[in-house]
Parts: structure tokens; sequence; C-alpha cells
């Protein structure tokens, strides 16, 4: 069982079983013929859809799909996730990250953002000497720089708050 929402705004219920398909508990029998790795051709309901894979976020569950020269972003929830909502505990994942504190004692050579800065996840933030190794601190989401606790040539204890995100 799969919750689907198109464009955020349409809900689906998807089932599959076997070489059943059903759509919101209506069974389907769609003609679908894959054509290679990311594209499919779909006949239902005597109309001819072209479907193809834009792009595909497997950890968040989330794809662009185009059909016929239209994009329409996709979500899915598994029975797994649909589970974790209904606990409360499906926000764990996402939850916001404040702040990045030193992962180790070192030496902070170079500081690559500013206060006001946004950042992608991954983006470089600052580079920690430790062990006579340079490790590159990398940003762990989307965020924005409210302060930056430090300066290059700063000794850093393990925990010490080095940035902060608004």
């Amino acid at each position: 069982m799969y919750k689907i929402k198109v464009n955020g705004k349409y809900d689906f219920e998807i089932n599959r079983s076997s070489e059943q398909l059903s759509i919101n508990n209506k069974k389907n029998e769609a003609d679908i013929k894959q054509l290679n790795a990311s594209s499919w051709h779909i006949i239902d309901q005597l109309k001819s859809y072209n479907a193809e894979v834009v792009s595909f976020n497997a950890a968040e569950k989330i794809a662009e799909i185009k059909v016929n020269n239209n994009i329409y972003t996709v979500s899915a929830k598994d029975q797994y996730d649909v589970l974790l909502d209904k606990l409360g505990l499906s926000s764990l994942n996402s939850a916001k990250v404040s702040e990045v504190k030193a992962p180790m004692p070192g030496l902070v050579l170079k500081i690559m953002v500013a206060e006001g800065d946004e950042v992608k996840k991954g983006d470089n933030l600052f580079v920690l000497e430790a062990m006579k190794m340079e490790n590159i601190i990398k940003s762990p989401a989307d965020v924005v720089v409210k302060a930056v606790k430090i300066k290059p040539g700063d000794k850093v204890e393990k925990g010490q708050v080095l940035l902060q995100f608004s």
C-alpha cells in the first residue's frame, strides 16, 4: 500500500498484488509497457500516455514525472511512513538543525561562511585540523547562518558550538 500525493494537492491510495493494481480501491486495467529504465507507455481507457521519470529522490520518496510533456511532483508514503505519521514520529527525520558542534578537538584553519549566508545541505562550512589532518565540515541541512562563533586560528574542543543557524 502506498499513499501518493501529486503536486501537493491530489491524494491517491495505490495497492499492488502480484499482477493487480488498484487505485483508490478501484481495479485498474491499464496496459503499461516499460520502454527503458525511466520511461513507460500507458494505455488507459482508450487514451495513450508517455511517462518518464525526470528525477527521483529515494530517501525522501519524491519523484518528478513527465506525462505527455507535463511535469508532476509525486511523493509517496508506504505503510511504515503512514504508521510513523499516526504515531507522531514522522517529524523526527526532519528535525531542525540549529547549530554545528565541533566533532573533535582541533584548530580552525578556514571559514567558508559568514553570518546571514544561506547554505545548502552538503555545502562546505569550515576546515578543522585535527591530528594533522584537514577535515572539511559540511552543512547538515539547508540553513541560514545566524552566528559564527569561531575565527581562523581558534582552538576548539569536542562538542563546542561553532556555528548557529536560524
